[in-house]
C-alpha cells in the first residue's frame, strides 16, 4: 500500500502533484497538510484544498504555524504597497523577489510534515512518502524550490528521525509551469478549484477572484497562455 502526505497549498502545482500521485503513480492513500502561516489567501487556499480532497478521497488537516506569519515581512503575510509584476519582470534573471519571500517557508513546512509522518509511523508502522509540489521555476526561482534543496532536505530527514524511512519527493520538479498545466489537463485537474493569488480575500459572487498583478498571478496567466489551455480564472486585473 502506497501512502503519501502532501504539502498542499491549493495552488496549481501542489494540486496537479496530488492528482498525479493518485492517478498516475497509484498511491492508495493521500493526506493533505495545509499550513496556516497567516497568509492572506488562507481562506481561498483552504476552500480549494478541501474541495480537491473530496475528489481524491484524501484526508485533510490544517496545521497552525501563525508564528511564521508573525515574523514574516512578505506581502504574502502583510498588507503593504508593492510593485506590480510585469511580463518583462518574468524574463529578468536578477528580479528581486524579496517582497514575496517568507523566511525558510518550505524548509519549515517539510520539517513539520516530517514530524507528522514520523508520528504516524510510530502509531501505525506504515511508511509515508512526503510530497511537495515544487516545479522548475525558470528564470525567477526561490532557493527552496530547487533539486539541490531537495537533496539537502532528504539528507536532513534521515538524520533527524528515529523511526521510519521517509522519502521527500517533488515529482514535478523537472517540469515548468506550462508543462504542469498540460499535465493537469491530461489528469482532468479542475483548475477552477485552484488558487494562486498571493493577496487573497477575493471571493466575488461566490467565485474565486485573483488579483492578476502579483508574481504568482502573472506566472499563472503565462502558464495557461503558453500551454494553450483555457484559463478558467477570474482576474481583477
Amino acid at each position: 500500500m502506497k501512502n503519501a502526505i502532501v504539502i498542499i497549498s491549493g495552488g496549481i502545482d501542489s494540486t496537479v502533484a496530488s492528482y498525479y500521485l493518485k492517478n498516475r503513480l497509484k498511491y492508495d492513500n493521500l493526506k493533505f497538510l495545509l499550513f496556516d502561516y497567516g497568509q492572506r489567501s488562507l481562506r481561498e487556499e483552504e476552500f480549494c484544498c478541501k474541495e480537491n480532497a473530496k475528489k481524491l478521497n484524501a484526508e485533510f488537516r490544517k496545521i497552525e504555524l501563525s508564528w511564521l506569519g508573525d515574523i514574516s515581512a512578505s506581502i504574502i503575510n502583510k498588507e503593504r504597497n508593492f510593485q506590480e509584476t510585469t511580463e518583462k519582470d518574468l524574463e529578468d534573471e536578477k528580479k528581486d523577489i524579496s517582497s514575496w519571500w517568507v523566511p525558510c517557508r518550505n524548509a519549515v513546512f517539510l520539517i513539520n510534515a516530517l514530524a507528522y509522518a514520523e508520528s504516524e509511523f510510530i502509531k501505525t508502522k506504515e511508511d509515508q512518502d512526503l510530497v511537495i509540489g515544487l516545479i522548475n521555476e525558470g528564470r525567477i526561482h526561490m532557493k527552496d524550490t530547487t533539486e539541490k534543496f531537495m537533496k539537502k532536505i532528504n539528507s536532513l530527514a534521515k538524520e533527524s528521525t528515529n523511526e521510519g524511512n521517509f522519502n521527500i519527493l517533488a515529482p514535478l520538479i523537472e517540469l515548468d509551469k506550462t508543462e504542469v498545466i498540460k499535465l493537469g489537463q491530461e489528469l482532468n485537474v479542475p483548475f477552477g478549484l485552484t488558487y494562486s493569488c498571493y493577496l487573497g480575500n477575493r471571493f466575488q459572487n461566490n467565485s474565486l477572484m485573483h488579483c492578476g498583478k502579483c508574481l504568482s498571478c502573472m506566472l499563472r496567466k503565462k502558464g495557461f497562455y503558453w500551454a494553450g489551455v483555457e484559463d478558467p480564472t477570474f482576474y481583477k486585473q
